[in-house]
């Protein structure tokens, strides 16, 4: 099955976007003629096969390597290497010229920065004596689709970097690509935005307009008519829950990269001892598409149910004489088998982790946590876990959400936990809680938490969800609705207005902008409007789209209950996601890891 996800029915023409960037890379190569190696970093080659398949690459006299510090083995004169502005990377790029002049070795070398060069870069080449040596460009792959209503930026360490690192050079790369994705499908008319980021990538994408202005034509209403742009710090709760989505969970426990799992063979059912293989997952797959946003729970039910019909059906087929058009609907059906199968299996593996008392356990404290009662218990139940030298990552996510819910913790508590992790993890861990703590995830409490007026006011703890025939977005976490996605609700059901107050209790200021001729085209304030009125339709009768950006990274449970919104019964719009990352609090937390020496 293609590794590369289709597009047909994306509400937005991302196959035009798509094969735009196949485009621009392919007129690289081809300028360079004759034989060619191309270098790319590792990173890049997941995002670069989601573009263009490899054997198209090599159509164009192109031998494909992965950067790292080895030498390049290759017969070619012309080595290309397409790279993210990553100063890390220049020191192989330089190591391997300085190896080749060493060999005595004659080549052309050319580096393509992705999406953009960088002074920093520039300036190691030129430390390292081999910037006059090559020739440098630019391949502008600002955003990468992932499936179709997903789009990527590509840029994994946004959010350490923003809190952390103090560098908000992403900013400008979100910003950019929203503008490309302007130039194609029209000047976006209402933005709203909430957190520090996000309001100032607003101002970054209004500064941009003016300086280089989208020209779409004069009577065409633009594809887009609202963008909602959030910070993942405004909500950090979400994240660090476990997701219990079907796709949600094999995220959590098998990490979802590129739009495709890696696990023993033996688990998918062939007995290739050792050897792993890629699974990948996206609408292309037609039963992935059906269960990917469903709870697990009933995923399981669903699997079960296919499998019981499949099996009568055979029963009967081998006990009854049937026509020739029953014959037919049978072989139609056990061409979904591969599917099936494979679905099966990896819900299985899935069922090995979720039954385990350790991930029930963790799930109770999760909710536990979340409703912000009882206090101590939770206290106790970290301490535990640090005690018995349970995975630093699976602490540190607990960790979190305490903080997060509490508003940080009371100093002796702070103080406590932080000397234990150390004894517990080793000092070297001195630096990954400096950044938990720059970052304001696990901090001293400083003023009263506000999470129960928050939770209450979002009404973001549902009892009785039904998981099955589910009537709110709380299905995604069996009880808890994602604070971040409550947020999109509101912006689009009634506007940010009526909740102005809530809002300025979360991190981060807030603010609106219309933009363009349209900005006036439906009322901004309720993005609902009438359901059926034409502000809200594209000239096909399509229905208009809301672009929902989040800075920071968005989780698969989040994408599912925004799904969940777009289906529901009144919806005006369809709702695409764009995305620094896709992430899961294992990722998030991990980018905070940094061991000292």
């Amino acid at each position: 099955m293609a590794q590369i996800p289709n597009l047909d029915n994306a509400p937005l023409n991302l196959t035009a976007l798509r094969e735009q960037s196949q485009k621009e890379l392919v007129n690289i190569l081809k300028n360079i003629r004759g034989k060619k190696c191309l270098v790319i970093d590792q990173k890049l080659g997941g995002s670069i096969s989601l573009i263009i398949q490899t054997s198209l690459l090599k159509e164009h006299g192109v031998e494909l390597r992965y950067l790292s510090a080895d030498p390049i083995q290759t017969d070619s004169t012309k080595v290309v290497y397409l790279v993210r502005s990553q100063l890390n990377l220049m020191k192989f790029i330089s190591s391997h010229v300085h190896n080749d002049i060493a060999k005595g070795l004659q080549r052309e070398y050319y580096v393509y920065f992705v999406p953009r060069r960088s002074v920093g870069c520039e300036k190691i080449l030129e430390e390292e004596k081999v910037h006059h040596l090559l020739t440098i460009g630019e391949y502008p792959l600002y955003t990468l689709p992932l499936d179709e209503d997903v789009l990527s930026f590509e840029l994994d360490l946004a959010y350490k970097e923003c809190h952390v690192d103090g560098d908000t050079s992403s900013l400008w790369h979100i910003a950019k690509g929203i503008h490309k994705l302007e130039s194609s499908f029209g000047v976006i008319p209402n933005v709203r935005a909430k957190g520090k980021s996000s309001v100032r990538v607003s101002e970054i994408l209004q500064r941009m307009q003016e300086e280089e202005p989208v020209s779409s034509p004069d009577m065409a209403v633009p594809e887009i008519n609202t963008l909602i742009l959030l910070d993942r710090e405004v909500d950090m709760v979400t994240p660090m829950c476990s997701q219990l989505t079907y796709e949600g969970l094999l995220d959590e426990i098998l990490h979802i990269n590129n739009g495709a799992v890696e696990l023993e063979a033996s688990i998918m059912g062939t007995q290739q001892e050792g050897k792993k293989i890629k699974v990948p997952l996206n609408s292309s797959d037609k039963l992935f598409k059906e269960i990917r946003d469903l709870n697990f729970e009933v995923v399981v039910q669903i699997l079960r149910q296919k499998a019981t019909s499949m099996k009568q059906d055979y029963t009967e087929m081998t006990t009854t004489n049937q026509s020739v058009s029953e014959l037919k609907d049978f072989v139609k059906k056990l061409n979904s088998l591969p599917e099936m199968t494979r679905h099966i299996n990896l819900a299985q593996h899935l069922s090995t982790f979720t039954s385990k008392p350790s991930f029930l356990g963790q799930l109770d404290m999760e909710h536990t946590l979340v409703e912000g009662q009882s206090y101590d218990i939770c206290l106790e139940y970290i301490e535990e876990m640090i005690h018995k030298q349970e995975p630093l990552i699976n602490v540190l996510r607990l960790l979190i959400l305490f903080s997060v819910t509490n508003s940080g913790l009371p100093k002796k508590h702070f103080d406590y936990l932080r000397r234990e992790l150390l004894h517990s993890y080793g000092f070297e861990h001195m630096g990954t809680l400096n950044n938990l703590e720059k970052a304001g995830l696990f901090k001293k409490q400083e003023a009263k938490s506000n999470w129960q007026t928050i939770k209450r006011a979002l009404q973001l703890v549902v009892e009785d969800t039904d998981t099955a025939n589910p009537n709110d977005i709380a299905y995604v976490f069996s009880g808890y609705a994602p604070l971040s996605i409550r947020l999109v609700q509101h912006a689009v059901r009634s506007g940010w207005r009526p909740i102005d107050e809530i809002l300025k209790l979360l991190p981060g200021p807030h603010s609106e902008a219309k933009r363009g001729r349209f900005s006036g085209s439906s009322s901004f304030d309720n993005l609902q409007g009438a359901s059926a009125s034409t502000d809200n339709r594209v000239a096909d009768g399509r229905r208009s789209l809301v672009l929902v950006v989040f800075i920071g990274g968005v989780t698969f449970a989040e994408i599912s209950a925004l799904r969940f919104l777009s289906s529901q019964e009144g919806m005006a719009y369809d709702l695409i996601i764009g995305t620094t990352k896709l992430v899961s609090g294992h990722s998030l937390t991990e980018a905070f890891v940094e061991k000292l020496g």
